[in-house]
């Protein structure tokens, strides 16, 4: 029974953190040198794109 409760909560967090991550607005940057740098929409250099690019993507 302990088992199917750590199972249980560790299943629990896992599913909450996806869908945590996944609500989140990020910005991928991608440079020629095949790296890419992810900033969350917290971060002060997204904070300036990413109302831009809300703009950008609701004008389609």
């Amino acid at each position: 029974m302990a088992l199917g409760l750590a199972v249980s909560s560790l299943a629990g967090t896992v599913l909450v953190r996806r869908r945590r991550t996944r609500l989140q607005t990020r910005v991928d940057l991608y440079f020629d040198d095949g790296s890419m740098l992810s900033l969350g929409e917290e971060s002060p250099e997204a904070g300036a794109i990413v109302p831009a690019a809300r703009e950008i993507l609701s004008a389609r």
